[in-house]
């Protein structure tokens, strides 16, 4: 491994550099590329037709990737609820902003304050206990909003109903879901809630003055390289909105998921930059509570080891439906990007666990 640090240009600039020759992927990436070309081609047998890609990163090259014929090295997809996690790195700004006086009109916030001080949306409340939500409850997924154990999943919604109006309890979805009243006390119950999420979109543009996407992609894009992402917003047309979707509807390629993925892996910094706060970097990588110890602010992590059991206990990832994930395990050096629309059912130990067996 280099002493020097090497970051990529964007791909408009050459991008990754990355390892062809498998003397080269042995001795500078450190892995056997049997292991991996067997793997990979492995994968595309089990899984059928889904289209997808995969870009496995060691010591800052681009050592093996992978892609079903039908998709190019620039393709995009949806990757789902890895939205969540570009939300939670997002509303990392905030909070360091309001620990350095910069939020506008200087504002103080942090994990402990109550969400709905800044969702005024969200008045008359659905069910009072809302008022004790923080924004740690909802960014660790323990807020009471009802989510997919009660099968509110999604914010899909009617003609005549809006998406932040579901989440904030005022109507069901198109399903017949409502999302008003709490499973539990906030911070005593933990759900995977869309619903939950959603409210941070909601609180961001009310504190920020700007919505999740535009802040996103000033402040991690621009200085990463990251050209050719876009992020989806809901509502609008006569209801709440439109705001960037927090939990859903980032599209982005393999290669440049793999950038957020290596940023996490260097605690934030960039070249000689320090991007993402390394508090907040550190602390929502790791277990934010005691009911679900696999889930951290936004990322599942692997801290006590139970997440994925027999692999490194500093593993964390952002993970969505259709088996999109970015894996980072910084004691191995390591990013691992999968992107695709499919399948909904897969075993990730298979993938990520077999990348981490073909390290030398």
């Amino acid at each position: 491994m280099e002493a020097e640090i090497y970051f990529p240009p964007p791909e408009s600039q050459g991008g990754w550099r990355y390892l062809t020759r498998p003397e080269d992927v042995r001795q500078v990436g450190g892995m056997d590329t049997v292991k991996l070309d067997n793997l990979l081609q492995t994968q595309e047998l089990l899984l059928g037709g889904d289209s997808w890609g995969v870009a496995i990163i060691r010591h800052g090259h681009l050592v093996r990737e992978h892609y079903t014929f039908n998709v190019l090295v620039p393709s995009r997809f949806d990757v789902w609820s890895c939205t969540k996690s570009f939300t939670g790195v997002t509303w990392g700004f905030l909070l360091d902003d309001s620990r350095q006086g910069l939020l506008p009109g200087g504002e103080k916030v942090d994990l402990d304050t109550p969400a709905y001080l800044f969702i005024p949306q969200g008045y008359p409340l659905s069910d009072p206990r809302k008022e004790r939500i923080t924004f740690r409850h909802l960014l660790s997924m323990t807020s009471g909003i009802p989510g997919e154990d009660h099968m509110v999943m999604g914010i899909p919604t009617a003609t005549d109903v809006g998406p932040f109006e579901h989440s904030l309890g005022r109507s069901p979805n198109r399903y017949g879901r409502p999302a008003a009243a709490l499973i539990g006390e906030p911070g005593t119950v933990w759900d995977y809630s869309d619903p939950a999420i959603a409210h941070l979109a909601l609180a961001f543009a009310r504190i920020m003055g700007k919505d999740l996407d535009p802040v996103f992609q000033e402040r991690v894009c621009q200085p990463i390289g990251i050209e050719n992402m876009s992020w989806d917003v809901q509502g609008g047309s006569g209801f709440i909105g439109p705001h960037t979707n927090a939990h859903t509807g980032v599209h982005i390629s393999a290669r440049e998921f793999a950038r957020l993925g290596y940023l996490m892996l260097h605690r934030g910094a960039w070249q000689s930059r320090q991007v993402l706060p390394e508090w907040w970097v550190e602390l929502s990588t790791q277990t934010s509570q005691e009911i679900n110890p696999r889930y951290g602010y936004t990322w599942w992590v692997n801290t006590r080891g139970v997440n994925w059991p027999g692999l490194p206990r500093d593993l964390f990832a952002a993970s969505g439906y259709r088996s999109n994930r970015c894996y980072i395990v910084p004691s191995l050096d390591l990013v691992v990007a999968r992107v695709g629309s499919g399948p909904t059912v897969w075993s990730e130990n298979e993938l990520i666990g077999g990348v981490i067996e073909a390290i030398l």
